[in-house]
């Protein structure tokens, strides 16, 4: 839940909360309070909303390898509420800036970091998996192994298919599949998803279940995609269940057309 106030960054790390601080303490204290009026409701729906908020910056900035005084966000956030602040609003205002710049430093060099090593060990993968009976490379890098043949149709890029799917990271993290989505097949035109799919599944015939191991540059590059890192190689088993040719709707245009004239 993102708070109802818009804080960035520099801003919470003034206003924090003392939540962040009680690790080390009992929740007794907490399971306490009395949440029974409206005021009381809405008084700690905007701290706990700052509160959570906050708290993953925090965490962040301390993957960042950033150091964070929690007590002194406590006492700044108290000192602030009382109007006892011992900065001058421009001095802190730099010192913010500084903070949040530093900040996104250490977010860009770290995702460099990780964009390279993904690329590293993807290429590691590919070449160990190429290896394996029954793996076929392309002339793209696409590797693909049929784990089931089918006797259907083949589809083109402009066509529409329907499949069901997983897929997942070389570390066997699955990001996504149909599974996830209520099981049902999902359909959707071949030439607007990524290249390494447009490619692989013209190669099956309906009916047939490939497994796919699909290059960063023929999935999303060095896009970092939340459950997708960047530079990420992936594997995908998909199963064709169905193909709807692109030109298949032409004719029922053409007499919907005409039955308006």
């Amino acid at each position: 839940m993102k708070p109802f106030y818009k804080f960035s960054l520099v801003a919470l790390a003034v206003l924090g909360l003392a939540a962040c601080n009680q690790e080390q303490k009992t929740a007794a204290s907490d399971t306490n309070v009395q949440l029974n009026t409206d005021t009381q409701k809405e008084a700690y729906s905007v701290g706990a909303s700052i509160g959570r908020y906050m708290a993953s910056h925090i965490k962040e900035q301390e993957e960042l390898g950033i150091p964070v005084d929690r007590d002194l966000i406590v006492t700044g956030f108290k000192q602030g509420l009382a109007g006892n602040i011992q900065l001058k609003d421009d001095e802190m205002q730099k010192i913010l800036e500084s903070l949040d710049k530093k900040v996104n430093d250490q977010r860009q060099s770290k995702a460099k970091e990780v964009s390279e090593k993904n690329l590293k060990d993807g290429q590691a993968y590919l070449d160990q998996n190429k290896s394996k009976s029954g793996v076929k490379t392309t002339a793209s890098g696409l590797q693909y192994e049929v784990l089931q043949e089918g006797t259907g149709v083949k589809p083109k890029a402009e066509d529409t298919v329907k499949v069901k799917y997983k897929g997942t990271l070389i570390d066997g993290t699955e990001f996504d599949s149909t599974d996830k989505h209520g099981g049902e097949p999902i359909e959707f035109p071949l030439n607007r998803v990524i290249p390494g799919w447009t490619e692989g599944v013209q190669l099956m015939s309906v009916g047939s279940k490939y497994r796919f191991v699909i290059p960063a540059n023929l999935a999303y590059g060095d896009r970092d995609m939340g459950t997708i890192p960047a530079n990420s190689t992936l594997i995908f088993e998909v199963e064709l269940l169905g193909v709807t040719p692109a030109d298949a709707a032409k004719p029922a245009d053409a007499a919907k057309a005409d039955s308006t004239k």
